[in-house]
């Protein structure tokens, strides 16, 4: 298996998840985002560790504005409202949840 090998793209404005390990208090999931416009809130009852691998994007996180390219990463607190605003074309992120 390779992280950047994509069987088939989401919709645009959307994006899959992929669950690669889950152990113990762990979970590491590849997130496939294909050109998001529209953009999308979330807020996980977890800590969240983001890499972004392929792309770029702008998440917005406590009123600030990240603007991340390929090998950039972000450390999200759980219940942290965070709203992912756009990417560009397909962006591929590894994320790792710790409960």
């Amino acid at each position: 298996m390779n992280l950047f090998d994509i069987e088939k793209l989401p919709d645009i404005d959307n994006e899959f998840f992929e669950t690669l390990l889950k152990h113990k208090n762990v979970e590491i999931k590849k997130i496939v985002s294909n050109t998001l416009k529209t953009p999308q809130t979330f807020c996980q009852k977890e800590d969240e560790f983001v890499v972004l691998l392929k792309g770029c994007a702008k998440i917005e996180i406590n009123g600030e504005i990240k603007k991340l390219k390929s090998g950039d990463f972000l450390f999200i607190p759980k219940n942290t409202p965070h709203t992912l605003l756009k990417t560009k074309k397909t962006a591929i992120w590894l994320a790792i949840h710790i409960y």
